[in-house]
């Protein structure tokens, strides 16, 4: 909408909040005119963002709507239209119920590309019927700068691939915010009175849970998943993660890896009986030689004599990712052992990320006795949970989610 050279963003240290706030204001005010417009929200700060300034620029012609597509958290639709409505904000949101359409849509996939380009189908086919139902000619959305950088399957990036919003929708796209990296929207969120719930929350990827089910979703992943998602925010939301959360995998037994198990402990200073490593079937997303590939997924585990897995030092642990890189160029996570048990069942992986712009991010040394009481709380809420892991990868080679 707005060339970034006019807001000082060429340098993210003269950024005016207050400029851009005022000039977005105004060009959408001016490139809606009457028009009716539509904006999908989910309570994440770039789409509320987007929503807000929008909503002053053209008023009651802005029509705001949450999709429930069955891949959000516990409650999320509720609280998300709670919050909305309230004061200070006050924008009045639709839920649509589309469970059903996504569950049938995704339920074939076990490919993450193939289950990213699904839901993005099923999405936009929401948004056009809608759209047509209500006389919107335009949708709004929440696209950042770091979206933009990975537009490959991104599921709300279209015009920057090329695809033609207005034939194949019926609207055009607006994007208020597709100059500003996160840390720049949050500053736009607090200028403009977005209570810190809002401003502050963690990022929650627009396909939601449906990419940290690693591989086929069924109805008992997702169950158990929104289960392991609430317990690990609970739990390591004191220490103020960038983004932190829970992910899901078949219940495989990883294979065994003897040469990475040896060199593994030779950089810890461990004896090689009290170091496991593997390779899990399923693959994982990541960013390799500055390409974004689909590769395999590492497990390791640190015990002790009564095979208990232990606390990693966290540093020697780096030394760890650092070889990976050199002798398995292929991989793109590695997974430490935080609990198991006997019986078979689905893997978590827990992951906590700090980062400013999340094209780079560090794995964030959580305290062990936080990770176990995760564990545990997730083996009692979660009964076909077995193996619990912490991803100790940092961004590259991986990327933030699993596909």
């Amino acid at each position: 909408m707005l060339d970034p050279a006019l807001l000082g963003l060429s340098r993210m240290e003269d950024f005016d909040v207050s400029a851009f706030i005022d000039l977005q204001i105004q060009t959408i005010k001016e490139s809606l005119g009457e028009e009716k417009a539509l904006v999908a929200v989910s309570g994440g700060v770039d789409s509320t963002v987007s929503a807000v300034l929008t909503r002053r620029a053209i008023g009651d012609n802005l029509l705001c709507v949450f999709i429930d597509d069955n891949f959000m958290r516990l409650g999320e639709a509720e609280q998300v239209k709670i919050m909305l409505s309230s004061e200070p904000l006050s924008l009045p949101v639709e839920v649509l119920n589309e469970r059903q359409r996504f569950m049938d849509a995704l339920s074939d996939f076990n490919d993450a590309d193939d289950k990213r380009e699904a839901f993005s189908e099923k999405f936009y086919q929401a948004l056009r019927e809608k759209a047509e139902l209500e006389g919107c000619n335009y949708l709004v959305q929440g696209t950042i700068k770091a979206d933009i950088d990975e537009t490959k399957n991104r599921h709300n990036i279209l015009e920057q691939i090329g695809i033609d919003t207005v034939e194949k929708y019926g609207f055009k796209i607006i994007e208020p915010l597709k100059t500003l990296y996160k840390h720049q929207v949050r500053a736009v969120a607090r200028e403009i009175g977005m209570p810190p719930e809002l401003s502050e929350r963690q990022p929650f990827p627009g396909p939601g849970l449906s990419i940290r089910v690693v591989g086929q979703i069924t109805p008992e992943k997702l169950d158990e998943l929104k289960k392991a998602t609430f317990i690990v925010e609970e739990q390591l939301d004191p220490y103020s993660p960038s983004q932190y959360f829970a992910a899901i995998f078949s219940g495989e037994t990883p294979k065994e890896l003897k040469v990475l198990r040896r060199d593994a402990a030779k950089i810890l200073g461990m004896s090689e009986n009290r170091v496991r490593a593997g390779i899990l079937g399923e693959k994982a997303t990541g960013i390799i030689n500055d390409k974004r590939v689909y590769g395999t997924i590492l497990t390791m585990a640190l015990i002790d004599s009564g095979d208990h897995s232990i606390q990693p030092d966290y540093e020697k642990i780096k030394g760890i990712s650092g070889y990976i890189g050199d002798n398995y160029p292929e991989a793109t996570r590695l997974l430490l052992l935080v609990d198991k048990k006997e019986t078979p069942g689905f893997i978590v992986s827990i992951r906590a990320v700090k980062t400013r712009d999340f094209r780079t991010v560090e794995v964030m040394p959580i305290p062990w006795t936080t990770l176990k009481e995760a564990a545990i709380k997730i083996f009692d809420s979660c009964p076909n949970v077995s193996r619990i892991y912490y991803d100790i990868t940092p961004k590259p080679p991986a990327t933030i989610e699993y596909e």
